[in-house]
């Protein structure tokens, strides 16, 4: 898809979906940067519910993929897979569609595969240890940053 020529919005409406690699590290383990794409489907009728990834537009127009951790009565709580902080007030209208599958090494992964299931309970269900893990993987990178730079003066 050519970005200048379409949005991804005019691309779901014209083909009922979108095919995409990702860019970033948001949504590791699941998509690897340059590596996995994902389907992005029409938005179904209604809510979205738990667990769905949404491909959505930010009021600054920023298009991001993150998972839906609650569904609330006028917005989402979401986040990546591979971050520690939530994000609020994504609304039905920033949604452009919602991931139905992951092609990874080119086999199709549907979002209904009980491997994919698992590890999204697994992923999901445990968010506060998660990322606990995580915030102290970054704090000991940090360290590890700081205290090559100090090695490194004369």
């Amino acid at each position: 898809m050519n970005k200048e020529s379409s949005t991804f919005e005019e691309e779901i409406e014209k083909h009922g979906q979108l095919i995409y690699t990702n860019v970033g590290d948001s949504m590791l383990p699941l998509l690897r940067q340059g590596k996995d794409v994902f389907v992005i489907s029409r938005k179904p009728e209604g809510r979205l519910k738990k667990y769905d990834v949404p491909l959505y537009r930010r009021d600054d127009g920023t298009c991001v993929l993150h998972r839906v951790l609650k569904v609330r009565e006028d917005d989402y709580v979401l986040c990546g897979d591979n971050r520690c902080w939530r994000e609020t007030g994504i609304k039905d209208r920033h949604v452009i569609g919602v991931m139905t599958a992951v092609i990874r090494d080119g086999k199709t992964i549907p979002v209904t595969d009980l491997g994919y299931r698992l590890y999204v309970h697994l992923w999901c269900d445990f968010f506060y240890l998660r990322a606990g893990i995580l915030w102290l993987k970054i704090r000991l990178q940090r360290n590890r940053q700081g205290a090559g730079r100090e090695h490194s003066v004369k």
